[in-house]
């Protein structure tokens, strides 16, 4: 079956280089008008019934739709996850439990199941990494949600670096990490219990620092509440704080800084030619 440049095009996510290579076509002569109206049609989202998938979103905001796992049942998580990589995007589920992850496991063995960060990646399309983004836990027991933080910036183009258990109740373990620390161009810190690992770090680094509060912790946390509050008011000035176990919230974010930085540099270097 000879399959023309339209389809090939139809069968791809929409972001910018795609709808690039659509308008070359047309400009080209490659694709009539009504092939390129026909593809826009469904540009915005593929209504599955249940859910409404975004394929729309890399060209709003440079990265796809991330499956939130949490609620749906396996059924549904893999049928929105097979219209995803049908359209060539890279697929992120967070919150993805035992049955969902073997379920996606047998139908993409390519990807990868990260159990105990709860997520499910696969790569479709090879990325090209930028900026680096630094994850830190004070305590071993945080490392589930830094996990869930670190591959999320991964899987958004990010290179990323973990250090793990430097807690403030051994402070001078933090210390050894000085170097890395200055290298990051985005700090994300996971910690329960006080959370106050955070104003530390945002005291000794001067980039961006993107606090996790965790529901570790004895009675008196409140799930994570206190840890809450206490990155909310840091003595440190301009931590930046996502809610309780949120690690895929502080991985997108820190990979929208790394993106929005990596904009700035070729925009100041196109403007200085």
């Amino acid at each position: 079956m000879l399959i023309t440049p339209f389809f090939r095009a139809a069968a791809r996510i929409m972001d910018a280089d795609t709808l690039r290579e659509l308008l070359n076509d047309f400009k080209a002569g490659r694709l009539s008008e009504d092939e390129v109206l026909e593809r826009l049609r469904t540009l915005p989202f593929e209504d599955l019934g249940f859910a409404k998938v975004d394929h729309h979103r890399s060209l709003r905001r440079g990265f796809p739709e991330v499956i939130y796992g949490a609620g749906k049942s396996v059924d549904q998580i893999v049928s929105i996850a097979e219209s995803m990589v049908n359209k060539k995007s890279n697929l992120l589920v967070t919150r993805c439990e035992g049955a969902a992850g073997e379920a996606l496991m047998h139908r993409f063995p390519e990807g990868k199941w990260h159990g105990d960060a709860r997520l499910f990646t696969l790569e479709v399309r090879a990325l090209s990494r930028a900026g680096y983004v630094l994850v830190i836990t004070a305590g071993t027991t945080d490392i589930p949600v830094a996990e869930e933080a670190a591959v999320t910036a991964e899987l958004l183009g990010c290179n990323v670096d973990r250090i793990y258990d430097v807690g403030v109740a051994g402070v001078h373990r933090l210390m050894a990490y000085q170097s890395m620390i200055d290298a990051a161009d985005v700090v994300v810190v996971i910690a329960g219990m006080e959370g106050a690992l955070a104003s530390v770090v945002g005291a000794m680094s001067r980039a961006p620092v993107i606090a996790v509060p965790t529901s570790v912790g004895y009675g008196a946390n409140f799930g994570g509440l206190s840890a809450l509050l206490s990155m909310m008011t840091s003595c440190a000035s301009g931590v930046t704080v996502v809610n309780i176990d949120n690690g895929f919230g502080a991985g997108c974010a820190a990979a929208i800084v790394v993106m929005k930085a990596r904009e700035l540099a070729a925009r100041l270097e196109k403007e200085t030619k």
